[in-house]
Order: structure tokens, then C-alpha cells, then sequence
């Protein structure tokens, strides 16, 4: 069979597999990790894991670099994170499983990283902070910080400027699949994210995409955004 159109099954089909989607779901919280915990986050042995990830290098969802002994694996690109955000609102639309209430599914809903910028109530309520002060404009089709914007999170030490060759979306709104609303990603959510775990008002959890807020972080994200999680 020919066809003009990329051949979206093979990405399919290695992202339908349970313990690659449990792989690339862990590189979700923007960590590189090796065959060996990436194999604990999908139940399998660390030599499944590895070959596992090797379907996933070919296709080209996963990239790899080495350091010293090991080897650390990363999703390649934004892009990826997208599409797997994309997926995970498509099954919590799907038919109702049962999946006891747990701590960490509280944890996650309240604050988690979706690749390297925030998610959940915060990566929310920020971007609505944001957008009702006018510091950015987010629409479906994408976003822009203003000049005011440019002023106040400057202020703050958040550096957002984008390589010239980077193919990376400036500032972009990301659906978010646990609040159905958006939050932001892109280049400027990033920047955000990362400054606020340098200022230690976010830090990560062990093993986990969810974000523990930290006493200084509540006070600033009320303080400076009005916004309590």
C-alpha cells in the first residue's frame, strides 16, 4: 500500500505497548532516567526495559545520551510530551475503570510536571494568573508574552529567550488532561518552572511527576499571583 500521509501507526503501535507507555510516561516528569528505574516505572526487568527502549530510540521517541557508566534515556522532544498529554485526556474521556483514590493521584492533580513546565491546579491557576494580569496571551492558536510581561517576569529572574534555531514553540497553551483547561507551555513555561524550582518554591517528588509546594512557594504564588493550590 502507498500513501502520502506519515505512517502514524508504527509511532502507534510503540506507544500502545503497556510497558513503553509506562517508559515514556515516567520521562514525562522531565528527568532523564536509566534502563534500570525506567524498568521499576514499568514493572519489567531492567533487560526489558532496555529493549524496550531500543524500539523506542528507532523510533525516534526517546533519545539517549551517556554519562561515565550510564546511560540516561529522555523523550525527544517536546513534541512527544504533547502527544502523550494528548493521549492521556483521550483515555480519561474513555470508558470508566475502576482506579482507587489514592494520595499520589491527589498529589499529581495539584501540582505535577508535563515535560518541563507546570501541570495540574498550579500549572492552571498560573496561567490564569498570567493571562488575567495581561502578562500573557493565550489563545488555542498559541501565545505571547507582553511587554509588561516581559517586565514583571524579568523581574522575577525567569529568562525565556529562545534560540534562533530552536523549532520549539515560543509560548504555547498546553490542555491540560486532569483540569480540562489549559496551561502554559512552549518556551516562556519552561522558563517558569525551572525558575521556580531554582527558588525552591516547587520541589520534586521521588519517583514521581507530582510536585511537592513548598511553604515559601504557597506564600510567593499567593503573594505575587494571587493563587492558592
Amino acid at each position: 500500500m502507498v500513501t502520502d500521509s506519515p505512517y502514524i501507526a508504527e509511532a502507534a503501535s510503540l506507544i500502545g505497548d503497556p510497558a513503553r507507555a509506562n517508559i515514556l510516561t515516567a520521562l514525562l516528569g522531565g528527568r532523564a532516567l536509566t534502563a534500570t528505574e525506567l524498568g521499576l516505572s514499568a514493572g519489567v526487568a531492567p533487560s526489558t526495559a532496555s529493549g524496550h527502549l531500543n524500539k523506542l530510540l528507532e523510533g525516534k521517541l526517546v533519545s539517549v545520551r551517556a554519562s561515565g557508566r550510564h546511560r540516561y534515556f529522555e523523550l525527544a522532544s517536546p513534541a512527544v510530551a504533547r502527544v502523550l498529554e494528548s493521549l492521556m485526556e483521550l483515555a480519561i474521556d474513555g470508558p470508566p475503570r475502576h482506579r482507587p483514590r489514592s494520595r499520589c493521584g491527589e498529589a499529581m492533580a495539584r501540582a505535577r510536571t508535563c515535560y518541563d513546565h507546570f501541570a495540574g491546579k498550579l500549572g492552571v491557576a498560573l496561567a490564569d494568573s498570567l493571562a488575567e494580569r495581561k502578562l500573557i496571551l493565550l489563545t488555542e492558536d498559541g501565545g505571547t508574552v507582553t511587554d509588561k510581561g516581559r517586565v514583571v517576569l524579568g523581574e522575577l529572574g525567569v529568562e525565556f529567550a529562545l534560540p534562533s534555531k530552536s523549532r520549539r514553540a515560543f509560548c504555547r497553551p498546553c490542555l491540560d488532561w486532569s483540569e480540562r483547561r489549559w496551561h502554559v507551555g512552549g518556551a516562556v513555561g519552561a522558563a517558569l518552572a525551572r525558575r521556580c524550582f531554582q527558588l525552591g518554591w516547587t520541589e520534586r517528588q521521588l519517583d514521581s511527576r507530582a510536585l511537592t509546594i513548598t511553604p515559601a512557594g504557597e506564600q510567593a504564588f499567593e503573594e505575587l499571583f494571587g493563587i492558592r493550590v
